[in-house]
């Protein structure tokens, strides 16, 4: 068991209107205020939504109808994720902060039932935990944007959450990510993120262990450890890499925009990094969402995800996407790969990789 790696005194505990947990993460030289959540909130219900197992797939689908209902590019001043110093307009009831997370309000999965099968067409609860990170009080500001410390303070507490989730009862995986811009069907523009504790291991994953332990059985080593030095020794699609990091353009990239960032090490998740790499890590992160924001004349809407695995062949890394295949053209995901998920890719991986080494 990985011992709690957060800086206790610098998480400060609070609780919302409803019940809901608030966490601050504050920077040396603050300390946070909060202030009574005094809006009338209705009471919680941890049974907004439902688990529906596909056969078909062997896929679990989550039906969250609540999701409906949430908060919609509100106006400015109606940002929920800004600070509310009067404690009646805010999810962040505080006069200031620096990070925060909470538990998500609308939230696609809540509680903490273990998952259990179920037959063809019984729904079972949809246990889990849906949190907000906010990256920073500063409404215009965004990841990449971030002071070095602030960043820091973020994928601390990333760390955080991450332990925390992984330790509680009916969490199966931990996916901490980010989508950023309306184009990827973000509903709040302040800089913000999720963290999404599954009751089960997401498909994507699974698929990903699997075709690692046949890699292992194959050829005695890493699948991820051999991926990372195949490429640095190809070197075309090699973005930039450092001491403890090296981000690329996957061989067989997906989207028209898509960047991975692995350690130079084998590790699980955050967990396993030493402070320096956690250093090296977040500096390597913002220089690729800066990089990623120059491509064309506005900031570039993405998706990013970190892949996090508790033990076995996955090896801790970042995927950064973006459906913006051109400065005005957006990749849409028609039937080939919606239904069939066969991709095709516009954009040559090597053509991207050489685009962004130059920025």
């Amino acid at each position: 068991m990985v011992e709690n790696p957060s800086r206790t005194d610098a998480v400060t505990s609070w609780t919302l209107a409803d019940g809901r947990d608030l966490l601050f993460f504050s920077l040396p030289v603050h300390e946070p205020a909060p202030v009574p959540d005094l809006r009338p909130l209705p009471p919680r219900s941890e049974s907004l939504s439902e688990l529906r197992f596909d056969q078909t797939t062997g896929q679990w689908v989550i039906v969250a109808p609540a999701r409906q209902d949430r908060t919609y590019l509100p106006p400015r001043g109606e940002c929920p994720l800004c600070p509310g110093p009067s404690g009646l307009t805010s999810e962040i009831p505080a006069p200031d902060y620096d990070v925060v997370v909470f538990e998500n309000r609308f939230a696609s999965l809540s509680g903490g039932d273990v998952l259990s099968s179920c037959s063809v067409f019984d729904p079972v609860p949809g246990s889990g935990r849906c949190e907000v990170i906010c990256f920073s009080s500063d409404h215009d500001s965004s990841f990449a944007s971030l002071d070095p410390a602030q960043a820091r303070l973020v994928v601390e507490a990333w760390r955080h959450r991450t332990f925390d989730l992984m330790n509680r009862p009916g969490i199966s995986q931990v996916f901490c990510f980010e989508n950023r811009g309306e184009e990827i069907g973000v509903t709040l523009t302040h800089p913000h993120g999720q963290i999404y504790g599954y009751p089960f291991v997401t498909p994507r994953t699974q698929q990903m262990l699997r075709q690692a332990a046949l890699y292992r059985e194959r050829h005695g080593s890493n699948l991820f450890g051999d991926l990372v030095t195949r490429e640095v020794e190809d070197g075309r699609r090699i973005v930039l890499r450092d001491s403890a990091f090296t981000a690329l353009v996957p061989f067989a990239a997906r989207w028209p925009v898509e960047v991975h960032i692995y350690p130079n090490r084998f590790v699980h998740s955050l967990l396993d990094l030493s402070a320096a790499e956690l250093d090296a890590f977040s500096a390597v992160y913002q220089e690729i969402l800066r990089r990623l924001d120059r491509m064309y004349d506005a900031p570039l809407p993405y998706m990013a995800g970190l892949h996090q695995y508790p033990e076995g062949e996955g090896c801790f890394h970042v995927e950064i996407i973006s459906t913006r295949r051109t400065a005005d053209k957006l990749k849409y995901l028609a039937s080939s790969e919606s239904i069939m998920d066969a991709f095709i890719n516009d954009v040559v991986p090597e053509a991207l990789a050489e685009r962004l080494r130059s920025l």
